[in-house]
């Protein structure tokens, strides 16, 4: 659940950076776009560990039964 935690919390750092850039603030537009890539990384390992899940699922549900 970390990780789901850490996207929410990027995500909240993304929208104060991005308010910021709105209104005229051409460095939080860097900021923002850093924070996007931060995202980007934790999402594709969040589907990493999704995918993981699934396929020890499926190796348990293949066992054969003793």
């Amino acid at each position: 659940m970390s990780l789901v935690n850490d996207l929410e919390q990027e995500v909240e750092n993304f929208k104060r950076e991005y308010e910021k850039f709105e209104r005229g603030n051409k460095s939080a537009g860097t900021r923002a776009r850093k924070v996007l890539q931060d995202i980007k990384k934790t999402c594709q390992e969040i589907r990493v560990s999704i995918q993981g899940a699934k396929k020890e699922e499926g190796k348990d549900s293949q066992a054969p039964a003793s």
